[in-house]
């Protein structure tokens, strides 16, 4: 019999997690006060995070352990199955061997829900009442709504108006854990109201629903903090509990990875797939690729510059390294919402600057098309930012073909499109575009950081 999916006992759940910043060979840059441009202590990021969170932040520590509570809610539903792609590879007629991490399975349907649950945990241990946030698609929102609710914190989500209106049910998956839900941007903030003075068909963006989630928090210090769903260093650490599940789920198969693909908005998921395989290309010599992979109308890996900029659109947050189009860049309305931000996290914006990862971007309508394909091979109707890194991931296995080599593909599915079907009906009704950014907007864009530091 084929083994189709692996699953590890609970007993070999991870415990601690992976922190890539140890072992880089150039560590990131660290952010700076956005009033003194100095670089922030854990004093200084704890205006804004909880305390333990600003603390991992700027840890240097290779591993962190993962609190007992939060493990104990981490097996509702993990470990995630790793799955061979059977379907897919037959259906390519390709001699490559096609794996998929699928972290659909949490109950907020996306990888979202692996930071959300520690980062509820430490705001709660803390004595914090309120948690301030973001979302593009509703999948972090979905996430952090979820497990305020279990700790007893209210969430006040911030949701781009664009995908607001285009995902109502995630809209309604966050009032059903109980959080208040605001089209962003909204006349409830200052930021929101500067942006609609100046456009009032705005329909929002990440920069702007984080300027007006942080500036929430920041009034309201004494029982309110922010929090985020990707970019951040303990964001991305937090998600490193997908690859060190997946090290050990591919030992069980005999198989390693030449290639591990993840889509890429901010930074979550691909760093969770990728970091534990990139520390055995740093300690032990292995040669896999990592390739982030996203929107050809959000390109900040690919086309943008690597410097200081805002996490937001007014300027609230703190200024942070990274690959970026300009903090005022407004991407196209796609329905892959959790890609449409203007920058990346500063470790993976370091490792790609230093060459240890690529990059690529994909046209929307080739990755809806790549997701049908692969809902009809492997049953599972993905994401619209999963289709990012499905759609890599079929010409890397077409590529295979073409050479007549096997080679070892793994991606991370991360999250499924149950929710958001409205793009695949866009698809078939052949309304479905691609949208591209001209280069003289991206240095318009660019031009403007140049007054920052």
């Amino acid at each position: 019999m084929v083994t189709k999916k692996i699953l590890l006992p609970e007993s070999e759940n991870p415990k601690q997690w992976y922190n890539i910043v140890a072992d880089m060979p150039n560590k990131p840059l660290p952010p700076l006060d956005p009033k003194t441009r100095k670089p922030m202590s854990v004093d200084d990021l704890s205006v804004i995070f909880a305390r333990e969170l600003a603390e991992q932040e700027l840890s240097t520590e290779r591993y962190i352990d993962i609190p007992e509570e939060v493990q104990d809610i981490f097996r509702i539903w993990r470990n995630t199955p790793l799955v061979r792609a059977h379907g897919l590879e037959r259906m390519l007629q390709t001699p490559a061997k096609i794996y998929f991490k699928n972290e659909s399975v949490s109950p907020s349907g996306s990888h979202k829900t692996n930071s959300a649950v520690p980062q509820a945990y430490y705001n709660k241990m803390q004595g914090i009442k309120r948690l301030t946030t973001e979302t593009g698609a509703g999948q972090w929102g979905s996430a952090i709504s979820m497990a305020g609710k279990h700790f007893g914190i209210d969430v006040d989500v911030y949701m781009v108006k664009v995908s607001c209106e285009q995902k109502p049910y995630r809209r309604m998956m966050m009032k059903t854990w109980g959080a208040n839900v605001y089209p962003s941007p909204t006349n409830m903030t200052d930021a929101g109201r500067a942006i609609l003075a100046k456009d009032p068909d705005c329909t929002g963006s990440l920069g702007i629903a984080i300027s007006e989630a942080v500036e929430m928090a920041l009034k309201n210090q004494h029982d309110t903090r922010y929090c985020l769903g990707s970019s951040l260093n303990h964001v991305l650490l937090h998600q490193t509990i997908i690859g060190e599940e997946c090290l050990k789920q591919l030992e069980m198969t005999g198989d390693y990875p030449d290639v591990v693909i993840g889509c890429f908005g901010g930074g979550s998921n691909f760093a969770g797939i990728t970091f534990p395989f990139l520390r055995e290309n740093f300690t032990k010599g292995r040669k896999t690729r990592f390739v982030a992979v996203e929107p050809e109308s959000c390109p900040k890996l690919t086309r943008g510059e690597f410097q200081y900029d805002y996490a937001d659109t007014i300027g609230l947050t703190p200024l942070l390294p990274m690959y970026t189009l300009g903090h005022n860049f407004h991407p196209a309305s796609i329905h892959a919402g959790g890609l449409r931000y203007h920058g990346a996290g500063s470790i993976v914006s370091q490792l790609l600057k230093d060459g240890y990862i690529e990059a690529a971007d994909m046209p929307q309508v080739e990755c809806i098309k790549s997701g049908i394909l692969f809902s009809q091979a492997e049953g599972i109707i993905p994401a619209p930012e999963s289709t990012h890194a499905i759609a890599y991931a079929i010409r890397e296995a077409l590529k295979c073909k073409e050479e007549g080599t096997s080679k070892t593909i793994l991606f991370n599915l991360s999250g499924h499109g149950m929710v958001d079907m409205f793009a695949y009906e866009q698809y078939f009704a052949g309304n479905l575009r691609n949208y591209e950014v001209s280069d003289e907007e991206i240095a318009k864009n660019i031009a403007e950081l140049d007054k920052l530091l």
